[in-house]
């Protein structure tokens, strides 16, 4: 029932990859983009069958641009999965259904599972019976989901930074390079946080 290509929107090189990798090998013709921003501009360039995104992403994340895909209604039945490393407990899950998800996968991903999930949902087609969240109910749900990851980051750094000087010299880098990175996604969710409190700031001063 493909009639689009898949869009795979990932900011990790190595994953984006991989993911390209493995449906091209099964015949699928697939797109990429390395963030939301990136996403809605492949969209108009060429309606996917399929979007799958990560989460966690600069400049624009998974949430806001599946919030924005379901917000048009060009592009509201266009199936989306979810994959996400970070996002995993059952509210993140449960906010990533209500915005119009129609799976979540976690990484590390099975590939075999992965692939199973993306027949199935290009079976079922578009996804007609979407309806977009009401604005501040995603800006209210987005912010407690960014707050709470930002207090795990955190927490994650400062373990890291407990734990790196006491490891041996050769384990040193890899947990480095890890701290780096936890780093990384404290600063991209404290921008898209900031963001969030000025949205909501003025839909409350609309009220």
């Amino acid at each position: 029932m493909q009639t689009g290509p898949i869009l795979l929107v990932e900011d990790i090189p190595n994953v984006l990859e991989l993911l390209e990798v493995t449906l091209r090998f099964k015949g699928y013709r697939v797109n990429s983009a390395a963030d939301g921003l990136e996403a809605l501009e492949a969209i108009q360039r060429e309606r996917p069958a399929l979007v799958i995104t990560d989460i966690l992403m600069p400049r624009l994340d998974g949430y806001a641009l599946v919030y924005r895909l379901r917000s048009n209604p060009e592009t509201r039945s266009i199936p989306i999965i979810f994959l996400s490393a970070t996002y995993v407990s059952p509210d993140d899950r449960d906010f990533a259904l209500k915005l119009g998800a129609v799976r979540f996968i976690e990484k590390p991903i099975d590939t075999e599972e992965f692939l199973l999930t993306v027949a199935e949902v290009l079976a079922q087609g578009p996804n007609v019976e979407s309806t977009p969240l009401q604005e501040e109910l995603f800006y209210q749900g987005y912010r407690e989901r960014l707050e709470q990851k930002l207090r795990h980051k955190n927490s994650q750094i400062e373990r890291l930074e407990r734990v790196i000087p006491t490891l041996p010299k050769e384990q040193k880098p890899s947990f480095k390079k890890m701290l780096e990175q936890a780093k990384k996604d404290a600063e991209t969710i404290k921008a898209e946080l900031q963001e969030t409190y000025r949205i909501l700031d003025e839909l409350k001063g609309k009220a």
